[in-house]
């Protein structure tokens, strides 16, 4: 009898390593996708990568902002990663909010093997207002520069990198507990 149990255990077929979704699209679709603003003079790009470097081709990103005044809400995006990791959103300048934030773009990001989706910003270079926010202020020195996006020709460039490596996490991208 005991042969047969360890050779039906043998027998089963292997399972995923990953079972986090997504598994269905429904509500994933959104209208406006990564178009936060239409007619937006800003471009945020960036790619997503995993612990290892390698692009991460099917996250989603979402981005809630403010707008050019400050004000909270109704400004959200949503794009999913293409196959080198690479996403790209449409929008303007946010202005500083009235908790004494900075102007930033606060992304959302899903990805497989995550239970829960990752919390971070996008704040902008040579932001004066960055010194005074409450919420960067937390971040240590050596690692804000991940929350800070770099011009280039094409807009802004925000790199997200899901996983660091070393003590202090290297160029893993922080995230917040929310």
């Amino acid at each position: 009898m005991a042969e047969r149990n360890a050779e039906e255990v043998r027998e089963q077929p292997l399972t995923p390593a990953q079972t986090v979704g997504p598994f269905y699209g429904f509500a994933l679709p959104y209208e406006d996708g990564p178009v936060i603003v239409p007619d937006g003079d800003l471009r945020v790009h960036g790619t997503v990568r995993d612990g290892t470097g390698e692009p991460v081709p099917d996250a989603l990103l979402e981005v809630l902002q403010a707008d050019p005044h400050g004000r909270v809400g109704g400004l959200f995006g949503r794009c999913s990663t293409a196959p080198a990791g690479r996403f790209a959103f449409t929008t303007v300048r946010p202005g500083a909010t009235g908790d004494g934030c900075a102007p930033h773009l606060a992304f959302l990001v899903h990805a497989r093997g995550l239970l829960l989706h990752l919390h971070t910003r996008m704040y902008f270079p040579d932001e004066p207002l960055n010194a005074y926010d409450p919420v960067l202020a937390k971040v240590p020195n050596d690692r804000r520069h991940t929350l800070i996006a770099v011009p280039d020709r094409d807009g802004l460039r925000f790199d997200i990198r899901l996983q660091g490596s070393g003590e202090t996490g290297g160029d893993e991208t922080v995230f917040f507990d929310v």
